[in-house]
């Protein structure tokens, strides 16, 4: 590992040569800079849907509101009118690729755009532009911050390597303490600038009393499920870790021992994006188990906060663990018990037996017992499980504190890059020892 680092530390060299001089110097943090709002970019590749988009969205307001200049760096797509929303820039540019050559070319873009842009601090969400952030900011000697949103694969050192870059950050932001485990096992010796800072929803959003009937009614018409029938919804793109394949087997495995009750529907919602195999072999599974009129895949929902009261139960089986999943913290606050796998964040975000239950992953027989379980409950023992859900999202995931630790990482390491002249590695063990979030 120590030779991966010396790695780095030469591209960095090498490119930084390379890159435009953006009038920061390298060792003089008090360089005169004109009296605006900080200005912060992020970056992230595409705006359509997912964690880091929609965390992306949610800082940018939150910039915006305190006064401070937010700027995006992304390929655009479905989300560009609430990001315009928000108040925030949108600076359009193909920056995807994982092509050695357009990393160092956008390094040179980004450099050139902070000094134009005057930009303050930079935050990468994805890797392969957070390393052509990491060599511009380091060219601008400004603070660079990058968010764990997943956990990476890695079979090799050079993939262990890649993925590094988003564990080098002056802070690193993990937004769950599964992840920020992960970071500390893989890279142990770039964790001293790490904080966690737990995805949050925005509880005006999903607030079950802001939700019109007409919008519930909507989507169940839309789902061919009447006003009696009870719904299972995995919302959820429609890949194989996602886990629709085991959500079949496990009705499969009711249907068949007589434990599925009539008046039950489930819905896969979800975009498939380019998963067409998959899909078919869901649909051929279906048919082929007699479920024809349970199941359905009803493609993307937009209106979330509709779906989620239009189920009765929601179901959140992925295979792989996730970072974070936001599925189970939306629907505990819109009111629905929770069945989720027993890995990844899940196992902070959902109290088993209480807000809702955990499963072991890829077992069929485990999911059908826990959807039979929850079926079987009253009205009253699920409300029980609902509030307890509810409060327990209350207190720890919403976009109010997820907001306010982020742009505290942000004043930190401002504070301390006006304030200082020590060099960038010095600045990063000065924040490991502060790294507590304001």
């Amino acid at each position: 590992m120590q030779k991966l680092h010396r790695q780095f530390e030469w591209i960095e060299g090498s490119v930084g040569a390379l890159l435009p001089d953006v009038g920061v110097s390298r060792n003089d943090r008090r360089a005169p800079r004109k009296r605006t709002p900080p200005a912060v970019l992020q970056i992230v590749p595409a705006l359509d849907s997912g964690g880091a988009e929609r965390t992306t969205i949610d800082i940018a307001r939150a910039l915006v509101d305190e006064g401070w200049r937010a700027l995006v760096l992304s390929e655009g797509g479905r989300l560009e009118g609430e990001l315009e929303r928000t108040g925030a820039e949108l600076i359009r540019m193909p920056i995807a690729s994982k092509n050695p050559l357009t990393i160092f070319k956008n390094a040179a873009k980004f450099a050139k755009l902070i000094a134009e842009r005057n930009i303050s601090l930079v935050h990468a969400r994805s890797r392969a532009p957070a390393w052509s952030a990491a060599l511009a900011a380091q060219k601008a000697n400004i603070p660079f911050v990058t968010t764990y949103h997943g956990v990476y694969r890695a079979k090799g050192p050079l993939k262990r390597f890649y993925n590094s870059v988003m564990a080098r950050g002056d802070a690193v932001i993990a937004n769950s303490e599964f992840t920020a485990a992960h970071i500390r096992q893989i890279y142990p010796e770039l964790t001293k600038q790490l904080v966690v800072i737990p995805r949050g929803i925005d509880l005006a959003d999903f607030d079950p009393d802001a939700v019109s009937p007409q919008r519930v009614a909507k989507l169940r018409a839309a789902w061919q499920v009447g006003p009696k029938e009870r719904v299972l919804l995995l919302p959820s793109q429609i890949t194989r870790r996602k886990a629709q394949a085991l959500m079949i087997s496990a009705l499969a495995l009711l249907k068949e021992c007589g434990r599925l009750p009539p008046d039950v529907h489930v819905v896969m919602a979800g975009d498939s994006n380019g998963h067409a195999v998959y899909v078919e072999e869901l649909i051929h599974a279906i048919a082929s188990n007699g479920l024809d009129r349970v199941a359905i895949i009803s493609g993307h929902v937009s209106d979330m906060p509709a779906a989620y009261l239009a189920a009765d139960i929601v179901v959140a089986p992925s295979n792989e663990p996730e970072a974070f999943g936001r599925v189970p913290v939306e629907a505990a606050f819109m009111g629905r018990a929770v069945i989720a796998t027993d890995h990844g964040g899940a196992r902070e975000t959902v109290l088993n037996g209480r807000s809702g239950l955990l499963i072991a992953p890829h077992d069929a027989p485990a999911l059908a017992d826990a959807i039979s379980d929850l079926l079987s409950r009253t009205p009253e023992r699920l409300a029980e499980m609902a509030k307890r859900g509810r409060a327990h999202v209350a207190a720890r995931y919403t976009v109010e504190k997820m907001c306010a630790s982020t742009l505290g990482v942000y004043r930190k390491l401002l504070t301390d890059a006006a304030q200082t002249t020590i060099p960038r590695a010095k600045l990063r063990a000065t924040l490991a020892e502060n790294s507590a979030v304001p």
